[in-house]
């Protein structure tokens, strides 16, 4: 029952994420596939035609999404230099589509 809750608790918790700076050609989108990955969360990322690196992510526990928000504001890939990034609240339904895919994949640049 406990266990029910907390992944139902846990869906509608995904998050988009739009990342601008020195951030394309610089392994941004290989790193952020590693790190959530190793966060057990699903979703996708991908490099914009507007210079940035755009993507969503869904599933863990709160701590690991906050992590993962954390390491895309601060921390990215070892050449990356970022200068913001905005986050945006993403749909249950979307949350839960993310999580059926199980996986987190870098998509071609839109």
């Amino acid at each position: 029952q406990e266990m029910a809750m907390t992944s139902i608790e846990s869906v509608g918790d995904g998050f988009g994420f739009e990342v601008f700076g020195r951030v394309q050609g610089v392994f941004f989108r290989k790193y952020t596939q590693r790190r959530a990955q190793e966060l057990g969360l699903s979703g996708w990322v991908r490099n914009t035609n507007r210079g940035t690196v755009e993507g969503e992510a869904a599933g863990g526990r709160a701590h690991e999404r906050e992590e993962l928000k954390r390491w895309l504001r601060d921390v990215g890939s070892p050449r990356s230099h970022i200068d913001d990034a905005i986050f945006t609240t993403i749909s249950e339904q979307r949350s839960k589509e993310l999580l059926q895919k199980g996986s987190f994949v870098v998509l071609r640049t839109r």
